[in-house]
């Protein structure tokens, strides 16, 4: 008997991870339903269009980021409510965390239309699983503010924060970020940078702030990155 969770069915939306590098972490249901729904809206068209081409399909794609995502949700809604079947996917990763796909989401929960989770890769919760630091609970909190007085403020903010707190940040500010922290957190505060996981090059930088920052300085910055910060007095 057919497994019902591996075919899509009509008018439903599904919210579906994709690998953060390693093709290999894309589930078996994932697969199935990128292989058969109706539309698959995505952050990027060639980035997707790339990997469908990997896994040797062809779907309609419809562009959805955060130049259109007002209008494209809307739409995208439309066609769910005539019967469409839609996977919602970005680039890497889970859509909607810290990428477009709430405003479809809402949309959808507004209408009364089916949202259904496939679950996979999450740069976040892989960061917080080989990290080392406290995982009974965390905040998440995007990405860092470009600004270097707008990131002090978030540190001198959350500096007696009782739980491990995880943020993205890109490769030319990971270092300017640590060494905040090393000045206005402490140099003995833990943290964890993880840099491209599931790639070639993973790397996980772990210890006191200015431990990390001294490693940072010799490593290639090159990738995207996940911040952990270990709540104060914390000793790895």
């Amino acid at each position: 008997m057919e497994n019902a969770s591996l075919a899509p069915q009509p008018g439903h939306l599904y919210v579906v991870a994709t690998p953060i590098g390693n093709l290999a972490d894309l589930s078996d249901r994932a697969r199935a339903l990128l292989a058969a729904v109706d539309l698959v809206a995505c952050e990027d068209t060639r980035t997707t269009g790339m990997l469908l081409h990997r896994l040797g399909y062809s779907r309609e794609l419809v562009a959805y980021h955060e130049h259109n995502e007002i209008e494209a949700a809307e739409g995208l809604a439309d066609s769910l409510g005539a019967g469409k079947s839609v996977a919602l996917v970005s680039d890497a990763g889970t859509p909607t965390i810290s990428d477009p796909g709430f405003r479809l989401v809402r949309a959808c929960r507004r209408r009364g239309l089916p949202v259904v989770p496939v679950p996979g890769p999450c740069a976040l919760t892989a960061a917080l699983s080989a990290s080392g630091l406290p995982s009974n609970g965390f905040l998440y909190a995007g990405f860092l503010p470009a600004k270097t007085a707008a990131r002090i403020a978030f540190f001198l903010r959350q500096r007696d924060f009782a739980f491990t707190i995880a943020l993205f940040e890109s490769g030319h500010r990971i270092q300017a970020a640590v060494g905040e922290i090393a000045v206005h957190l402490g140099a003995e505060r833990v943290i964890c940078v993880a840099k491209e996981i599931s790639k070639l090059h993973e790397a996980f930088f772990i210890g006191p702030s200015s431990e990390v920052q001294k490693l940072l300085a010799k490593a290639s910055l090159k990738g995207e990155f996940v911040l952990l910060i270990a709540p104060a007095g914390f000793v790895l």
